[in-house]
């Protein structure tokens, strides 16, 4: 049983969910695996030198999984307004569609051992004018990683993801909490212990990385920090199989 797609989305927009899949793509592909990798839609993207949209989490993402494939497959949809997707899109006089974009997924991970989606904002983000990124998950069979940025809202923003996921009959492979700062403030030092009692064991803690230059070193120091935090085994496993000792709500 091949362990289905995963959708790396997340509580909230700036909460570091390309940073994180990039470090478990940059992990999983060290392990020898292939991995898919697509971000449908990006917003806020900016020319490039040669005026084209240059969606940087995409890049970033199809770099760390070590793919060579075109950025039309990679990122189809790419946005100039740093807005929710749908609204973006109709400022530029686009109109996006759940089936549309869904085909785009099932395209860029055919054939792939592994796939990685990567959501653009939160979960109930409009995605078109009457989807959401939780359709798409359903549409294409994508179990949930939700990350966590680690900052005071967190929990009542994990609270109100996982929550509404369980509630949708999603299916959930668990959270990671990401630290987003070298220095945790108060709620930061807090928070895992809490989440931890109310939504279960996380798939792991990522650590705070900063920037990262595109180079084998920087993909190594990636692969580096998800190897050591997350539980990599329960993101692969098939679908329906919970490793043991997993204490988990979802």
């Amino acid at each position: 049983m091949a362990a289905r797609p995963l959708l790396i989305t997340g509580t909230d927009t700036g909460i570091g969910k390309t940073t994180v899949a990039s470090g478990i793509a940059a992990a999983l592909r060290r392990r020898g695996h292939d991995v898919g990798v697509i971000k449908p839609v990006e917003t806020g993207c900016e020319p490039g030198p040669d005026g084209a949209l240059v969606a940087a989490d995409a890049v970033q993402l199809r770099w760390a999984a070590g793919r060579d494939d075109p950025l039309d497959r990679i990122c189809p949809y790419r946005l100039r307004d740093p807005l929710a997707p749908s609204v973006a899109a109709r400022r530029e006089g686009i109109r996006l569609e759940l089936a549309a974009v869904a085909d785009c997924v099932r395209r860029a991970i055919a054939g792939c051992e592994l796939a990685l989606v990567e959501g653009a904002g939160g979960l109930l983000v409009p995605l078109s004018e009457s989807a959401t990124f939780a359709d798409l998950a359903r549409a294409c069979g994508l179990r949930l990683v939700v990350v966590i940025g680690n900052r005071l809202g967190a929990i009542n923003h994990a609270r109100l993801t996982l929550d509404w996921a369980r509630a949708g009959d999603l299916d959930v492979a668990g959270y990671i909490i990401n630290t987003l700062q070298h220095e945790p403030d108060l709620a930061a030092r807090t928070n895992v212990e809490v989440l931890g009692e109310i939504l279960g064991t996380p798939l792991g803690v990522f650590p705070f990385v900063g920037p990262v230059t595109r180079s084998d070193a920087g993909r190594a120091r990636l692969a580096d920090a998800a190897e050591q935090s997350i539980d990599l085994a329960a993101l692969i496993a098939p679908a329906g199989v919970r490793p043991q000792g997993r204490r988990s709500r979802y």
